[in-house]
């Protein structure tokens, strides 16, 4: 039976989840809302504003599934709506949504179910941030509360830099209402991994194991980013350590918020220091998310051999227990082009230009995604943020990179920049 598949969410995350679910000869149609100006060409774009909109599409349309792609329509509910009006969905109800909502939600979470993390405080109150910030050796991380498109955390590396953070968060400067309450943490000094699950609220699938670039310049220079890159499986996460995240993480929470009564169904993304201890490589929590990370996505789902479709209605059908997932063999490597003067700021619209010799391109060998991108005049142009994605396949994480830049080459737009050193920890070590 065909099937008619809604996705929400406008970047690359959603061009990608839209770009595999096209692999699949059982998809009649792809939806997107709202899209952006590259999703057209692989389905419609629609517009809705109001979750009441998005439902009354799906019913009217026939829509058999609905992925929702980013953290802000998840954290206010809309997989709930759906589920009322009994579509099928791919993704956490609100409650459990808070995990990635409120970091101190989460940090309390996961300090009552003994899942290893730095010691924190959060607090909305001034005087106790500095009592606890005084505890703490330089540097320290501080974080809004609240969603911040990624860009909510600082690592203040003076007492100066903390103070004048903690007072801007708190009096609303910096992140709005986001920040009115802040999690203050101890710094862990280790190398940070990206780690998904797939959950029915019971049951669970790992995804390959991923490494994300999020500083803006080579060596993990520079401020903080959504993300320049990424690539998986990454060699820095052997068995051992995989299994010490799967019982010291990823099992306890997924037990924990069944035992809250906000069982997890979607995705769980466990942002993952891994420090030594004793010798030892040891995994702590740094933050939950509760969606495909981007550009994590982008890099896994070509990985991915089980056909998406099958996967996501395992997850809503609540039948993972006896579901098999399949990978392909190698690597995937994805480097993000931005805009200029990203992070900072958005920058003026550029025609984006693509060498015709793009087509003698083998897309088993890579691909492009689009995100911050719309059209004028028939052409893709530049719409600030990240722009695009440069996938490379290869049977070596040294082969898929070389095909990611090498197809990146064949791309350009006024002001384009990007990191020419993704996957570097991990061929250092190799």
């Amino acid at each position: 039976m065909k099937q008619k598949i809604l996705i929400i969410g406008s970047g690359g995350r959603e061009y990608a989840l839209g770009k595999k679910f096209l692999e699949d000869s059982r998809i009649e149609k792809i939806y997107f809302c709202p899209g952006n100006g590259a999703t057209e060409e692989i389905g419609e774009n629609i517009t809705c504003k109001d979750f009441e909109a998005i439902v009354r599409f799906s019913q009217e349309c026939g829509i058999d599934l609905v992925v929702i792609g980013p953290e802000v329509p998840l954290v206010e509910g809309l997989a709930d709506e759906l589920q009322k009006a009994g579509i099928n969905v791919f993704g956490p109800s609100k409650q459990a949504a808070q995990l990635e909502g409120s970091k101190a939600f989460m940090k309390d979470f996961v300090s009552r179910h003994n899942i290893p993390t730095a010691r924190y405080l959060q607090t909305s109150d001034l005087k106790l941030a500095k009592s606890f910030l005084a505890s703490l050796t330089l540097p320290v991380v501080i974080k809004a509360d609240g969603l911040c498109a990624g860009k909510g955390v600082i690592i203040a590396t003076t007492q100066k830099e903390a103070l004048e953070t903690l007072e801007s968060m708190l009096d609303g400067k910096s992140f709005g209402n986001a920040g009115k309450r802040v999690v203050i943490e101890e710094f862990l000094d280790g190398y940070e991994l990206s780690v998904f699950a797939l959950a029915d609220g019971e049951d669970y699938v790992l995804l390959p194991v991923c490494q994300d670039h999020k500083r803006l310049l080579n060596g993990d220079e520079g401020p903080n980013t959504g993300g320049m890159g990424a690539y998986a499986p990454t060699p820095l996460c052997d068995e051992s350590l995989k299994q010490k995240i799967k019982t010291k993480i990823i099992e306890p929470t997924l037990k924990g918020m069944s035992q809250e009564g906000m069982p997890f169904s979607g995705v769980l993304f466990a942002g993952v220091m891994v420090i030594v201890i004793d010798g030892e490589l040891e995994p702590y929590l740094l933050e939950f998310n509760v969606r495909f990370g981007d550009p994590e996505c982008e890099v896994l789902l070509p990985l991915l051999k089980t056909p998406l479709l099958d996967l996501c209605r395992a997850v809503s059908d609540h039948r993972l227990g006896d579901f098999e997932v399949a990978f392909f063999d190698g690597y995937c490597l994805g480097v993000v082009a931005v805009s200029k003067d990203y992070p900072y700021q958005n920058a003026s619209p550029e025609t984006i230009f693509i060498k015709d010799c793009i087509n003698e391109f083998d897309p088993s060998s890579g691909h492009l995604i689009f995100a911050g991108v719309s059209k004028k005049d028939g052409k893709l142009v530049s719409s600030g943020g990240r722009v695009l994605l440069s996938v490379g396949r290869g049977k070596t994480l040294l082969e898929a990179k070389k095909q990611a830049y090498s197809l990146m080459n064949k791309v350009h737009f006024e002001g384009m920049a990007y990191r020419n050193d993704i996957g570097f920890r991990a061929l250092e070590s190799l």
